[in-house]
């Protein structure tokens, strides 16, 4: 059991390093593949410190393992310029890159989860109808703080800051990015409840 865990521990990191010096090679822009990729450096630490104390389900591990790589694509290309989306956009006549919407509506599902998880194994809220309303209130919060995080380096950075904010001229690029982020927190909690019940009660037991 151990050594399937160990497995497992070391296929998601094989996986995670892969893909950040993949797009640390040659990045679009390197301040921007910086302030991409940090958040996703910062949770991988956070996990590893609390590895022992709170280990996560492994539905957990693998969305979190999929938000960081949408973080380090983004980094690489930076969001206005990922080429996938850029061949999606010419396919629906659509006039931007929407690759960004991607990263906010990962931004709602996957804390989403997160939080979902730490109020029921901390057995913080018990009531589920509550539990949702105050896990959809935190993923907005945090949607809100994320745009208050790109004001502030725009700010800070000046013109150099553009391609971090990959607004590409869109007025409503901040009230979209929330909607994205509450649309995926909702999404998150109408298709794994079940299935994240089932891994808690394991994880538990």
């Amino acid at each position: 059991m151990k050594k399937s865990f160990d497995n497992k521990v070391l296929a998601w990191l094989g996986v995670f390093f892969a893909v950040l010096i993949w797009s640390g090679i040659g990045p679009k822009d390197r301040l921007t593949w910086v302030l991409e990729v940090g958040p996703a450096v910062i949770g991988l630490l956070i996990m590893w410190r609390t590895r022992q104390s709170f280990a996560l389900t492994p539905l957990l591990y693998f969305w979190i393992l999929l938000h960081c790589i949408v973080l380090m694509v983004g980094g690489k290309y930076t969001y206005a310029e990922v080429p996938l989306f850029d061949s999606i956009s010419e396919a629906f006549g659509w006039e931007r890159n929407n690759y960004d919407k991607v990263g906010h509506f990962m931004q709602g599902f996957v804390p989403a989860l997160i939080t979902r998880e730490i109020l029921i194994r901390k057995q913080i809220v018990n009531f589920a109808g509550w539990r949702n309303f105050l896990i959809v209130s935190v993923c907005l919060a945090f949607s809100a703080f994320y745009e208050l995080i790109e004001w502030w380096a725009a700010e800070l950075i000046g013109e150099d800051a553009e391609a971090f904010l990959g607004t590409q001229g869109y007025v409503w690029d901040t009230q979209s990015d929330m909607a994205l982020a509450l649309l995926g927190a909702i999404c998150c909690l109408l298709i794994l409840a079940k299935v994240h019940d089932n891994q808690i009660k394991a994880l538990i037991d």
